[in-house]
């Protein structure tokens, strides 16, 4: 069983800074990417950004310049730190992680930025 557990989410304002981090644990042997995904209210599940063990990074045109994605192999735990927050960032951030081919999601953390 693998247990990912998100935290940093929150209220802030427009232009303002969070910071997401999400840790792994359980059965995790061959980990390899991990990452965020978001969903706003009435809207699909889309991808923010990705990283694999190697820290080879992808992230959506939306917020390149403004997050950054990073992680700690040792911990096994990934990070999201989000910069110049727009009121679009709004919604719920989903951590996952990609243990031999097989996909694992976190509960997620709500992130609302308020204009």
């Amino acid at each position: 069983q693998v247990q990912l557990v998100e935290s940093g989410g929150g209220l802030v304002q427009a232009g303002g800074s969070l910071a997401l981090s999400c840790a792994a644990s359980g059965m995790i042997s061959g980990l390899n990417d991990m990452g965020w995904y978001r969903q706003a209210p009435g809207k699909q599940r889309e991808l923010v950004a990705t990283i694999t063990s190697g820290g080879s990074t992808n992230c959506a045109d939306s917020v390149k310049g403004r997050f950054t994605i990073s992680r700690d192999n040792a911990k096994n735990t990934v990070y999201l730190q989000m910069d110049s927050l727009k009121s679009d960032d709004t919604g719920t951030y989903y951590c996952y992680a990609r243990i031999l081919g097989i996909v694992c999601w976190g509960r997620g953390t709500q992130v609302t930025v308020s204009s």
